[in-house]
């Protein structure tokens, strides 16, 4: 099994329920965030591809056929060129109502205090911490900031991917643009919704996330 699907944007962009989408299509395993808490060994190893800017992704990623929200939508451009085939979805919302989203679930959430490097949990928890509030956004105090960060990462994927590899997906359109860029039949459920602002903070009260 390799890559088919590579999730290209930001977290609270509506990945998880591509995700589900995706495994509803029968285009998964689909990795996740969420997978790098099951995942043993996997946070580690996605800090260790954080520094050194690649890895060995048909190891990491062994299993799974899509991969989307961040760790892996960090590393886009070197996912994309590995896996020339797959085709990239870049999940995108509203700037305003995305920066909200993100910075009442994401961004507190990273500033939570850290446990001590020999707890089991530590990699888990400092991964995010570098790869997205230090590596992506630097600082988040500043919308304006925050959002030009934003931008410029959807711009540069839809630069840089080609029209025909790329779709440029807000999941409340729902299943019409992503099956029909997938080649896929429209399923007769209803598409999938999950990970909202409550979800994710009721998952943050959940022991070692």
């Amino acid at each position: 099994m390799t890559l088919s699907i590579i999730g290209a944007g930001f977290g609270r962009t509506g990945t998880l329920s591509l995700k589900l989408a995706l495994e509803q299509l029968g285009l998964g395993p689909c990795y996740h965030m969420n997978d790098v808490f099951t995942q043993a060994g996997h946070a580690q190893r996605w800090r260790d591809a954080f520094r050194s800017g690649d890895a060995d992704w048909d190891s990491l990623l062994q299993g799974y056929r899509a991969a989307v929200d961040w760790p892996p939508a960090h590393f886009w451009r070197q996912l994309a060129a590995h896996y020339p085939a797959a085709r990239v979805i870049l999940t995108v919302r509203d700037p305003d109502a995305w920066y909200e989203s993100i910075s009442s679930t994401i961004f507190p959430a990273q500033r939570r205090p850290l446990p001590a490097s020999d707890d089991p949990h530590y990699a888990q928890l400092v991964m995010p911490r570098e790869l997205i509030l230090h590596g992506t956004f630097g600082q988040v105090e500043d919308k304006a900031h925050v959002l030009s960060i934003y931008d410029a990462h959807n711009a540069a994927v839809q630069a840089q991917i080609a029209p025909p590899r790329l779709l440029v997906y807000d999941v409340k359109d729902g299943w019409g643009p992503l099956c029909a860029f997938l080649g896929v039949p429209v399923p007769a459920a209803p598409f999938p919704r999950s990970n909202t602002q409550q979800d994710f903070l009721d998952r943050l009260k959940a022991p070692g996330v």
